[in-house]
């Protein structure tokens, strides 16, 4: 007999987990070859001051997979913080059109739709845990009727 009494995850709220996921990885690799090389190739950096300054987005990343891990809803609110941090940077820095069509398409957008997955992964995982929670017993059940049972015409 089989004793698992969790459903199992859907394929909906895998894939959302597993696209959110993605997507905080894979910005953090871009953000952390970006962090590196900036600085390195075109500051003139040393080796060991570029990686430094790589540290900061994979630290990032590694604190928002964390999170998500465990805590969905929570990270999609980081991701949703450092996209309007991202907004206020651009603002007070008065980017040109250019910069902020560029930061968009590769920081502001894939917080936004890795928050939103995250987002859809806890609600999916909500409803698959109240689909899982017994209904309250009938009062009729303390006689051994069950509300199935109750309908059925008995036969002597």
């Amino acid at each position: 007999m089989d004793d698992n009494t969790h459903a199992e995850e859907s394929g909906a709220e895998y894939l959302a987990r597993l696209g959110a996921r993605g997507f905080v990885v894979a910005g953090g690799l871009f953000w952390m070859a970006a962090a590196f090389s900036g600085p390195f190739v075109y500051e003139g950096m040393s080796l060991s001051d570029s990686m430094r300054v790589a540290v900061w987005p994979l630290l990032a990343t590694a604190v928002t997979l964390l999170v998500g891990w465990h805590y969905e809803r929570l990270a999609s609110v980081l991701l949703v913080a450092a996209s309007a941090a991202v907004v206020v940077w651009g603002t007070l820095y008065a980017w040109e059109f250019g910069l902020w069509m560029l930061m968009t398409a590769v920081l502001i957008a894939p917080m936004i739709v890795a928050a939103l997955l995250f987002v859809l992964a806890a609600h999916s995982e909500e409803q698959r845990s109240h689909a899982e929670e017994p209904r309250p017993a009938a009062p009729i059940s303390a006689f051994g009727a069950t509300r199935d049972t109750r309908a059925q015409p008995r036969l002597r």
